[in-house]
């Protein structure tokens, strides 16, 4: 007998195949939420201050030429001149002016408000059920 005189046997083959997807499966959120606060604070703070003393000397002093504007330690001294007539023009020194700067440092107290934001977050199960809220301050 030949070889193709025999039927041919057809053994069928099987494959099994896998095949997946993936999707979201939400199991829980979270909310975060802002406030601001405000803090009273007490400020210190050194201000200086300056207060000017104009006092007027008479002089009635005849001069040859006229004097400038002079400092003497903290004393300004601004020289008011008049000419007049006599026989002949003579400068006759009137008066000065003398201006005496002092400065005093004066503490002061002042309140001032000061804002800062805390965050409050607080988880919510799939159930919706909300757990214990975290809140989160900011350093100081």
């Amino acid at each position: 007998m030949a070889v193709s005189d025999q039927p041919e046997t057809v053994i069928p083959l099987h494959e099994e195949s896998l095949t997946f997807d993936t999707r979201r499966v939400e199991r829980s959120r979270v909310r975060v939420s802002t406030k601001v606060v405000e803090h009273e604070r007490l400020v210190r703070q050194s201000l200086e201050q300056e207060e000017v003393e104009v006092t007027r000397v008479p002089v009635d002093r005849a001069i040859d030429e006229y004097p400038g504007i002079r400092q003497d330690g903290d004393l300004t001294i601004v020289p008011l001149v008049e000419e007049i007539l006599v026989v002949e023009r003579r400068l006759m020194l009137r008066e000065e002016i003398h201006i005496r700067k002092t400065r005093h440092t004066v503490d002061v107290e002042q309140p001032v408000t000061t804002r800062s934001e805390e965050v409050c977050v607080e988880r919510i199960d799939a159930s919706g059920t909300a757990s214990a809220d975290t809140t989160v301050q900011p350093e100081e």
